[in-house]
């Protein structure tokens, strides 16, 4: 979807695209980390006849780019995706719910000391996230910050969550004997 995205907003070579991505910080929302993952992308995108090549160059010393464009049936598949992302919940499996249904497996004061060192990890990062924010703020329309502002509120409400957690553990509210 990334990268249909962006030959939708005008054609471009696949560094490009990479390089985008990371300017505009979507690489906290798309995993753009390998070059190859974008590349294997782009050959999707081609073979399912979502995008097309629009000319390929050469410029001294440097490598050979392919420029990408949308075809109709890619800008159309766009819309349906957009539409679906936006309209259905996805059923995700992310790493931190899986481990808060396995706690017995540590004792309460592993769980406790893990979740505090979260604790500095999750305000570290909506640190970063409130300073992305004010800083964008300042010459980007509020349209290209939705993203970050629904991370900053997952952020905090995870943040919430754990304060919670780590302040039951410690009352003694939520106690186990660990199975391990």
């Amino acid at each position: 979807m990334a990268l249909l995205s962006l030959v939708c907003e005008e054609p471009m070579h696949a560094y490009r695209m990479q390089q985008l991505i990371k300017e505009r910080h979507k690489d906290d929302v798309v995993n753009v980390a390998q070059r190859n993952s974008v590349y294997q992308t782009i050959d999707r995108l081609l073979r399912d006849g979502l995008i097309a090549v629009r000319e390929t160059t050469r410029q001294e010393n440097r490598p050979e780019r392919t420029v990408y464009e949308p075809t109709e049936l890619g800008r159309q598949t766009l819309r349906q995706w957009m539409r679906q992302m936006l309209s259905t919940p996805a059923r995700e499996f992310p790493e931190f719910p899986a481990a808060l249904a396995f706690l017995p497996v540590l004792p309460p004061e592993e769980v406790t000391a893990a979740l505090r060192e979260r604790l500095t990890h999750l305000e570290e990062r909506l640190a970063v996230v409130d300073a992305e924010l004010t800083q964008s703020r300042a010459f980007l329309p509020r349209l290209f910050l939705v993203e970050t502002e629904y991370q900053r509120a997952v952020l905090q409400t995870e943040l919430d969550f754990v304060r919670g957690l780590v302040a039951d553990l410690e009352a003694g509210r939520l106690a186990w004997d660990h199975l391990l």
